[in-house]
């Protein structure tokens, strides 16, 4: 996958807009458009601050790397908490610890 489609992904998984991409990152949102549309690369500085905004890595956004391996799994764990309210992230906490338990259980059977 291109840059461009994996900024669009993570623009939609995240549920903003490019407007609000753009004035958080203090870039206009005809830069962010053309990022996503493909027409134009982001150089080394918006790269770096566009994957401390998504909690990705540079590897990932350029394409270098998958979400399919453990570590690109945890980071993406990480990336859907981070993107959580704090009540949000308390009752996603204690799913993960039911899950837990409940996987030891099937596993002492």
């Amino acid at each position: 996958m291109e840059f461009h489609q994996r900024l669009r992904d993570l623009i939609e998984e995240n549920d903003i807009t490019q407007k609000k991409l753009a004035a958080d990152l203090n870039i206009a949102p005809s830069t962010v458009s053309s990022y996503v549309q493909g027409v134009r690369e982001p150089d080394f500085s918006i790269l770096l601050q566009l994957a401390d905004y998504f909690h990705v890595s540079t590897d990932y956004l350029l394409g270098h790397s998958s979400r399919n391996c453990a570590e690109s799994l945890d980071d993406e764990l990480l990336q859907l908490f981070h993107s959580l309210l704090p009540e949000q992230k308390e009752i996603y906490l204690e799913q993960g610890k039911a899950f837990l338990r409940w996987n030891r259980k099937a596993n002492q059977k």
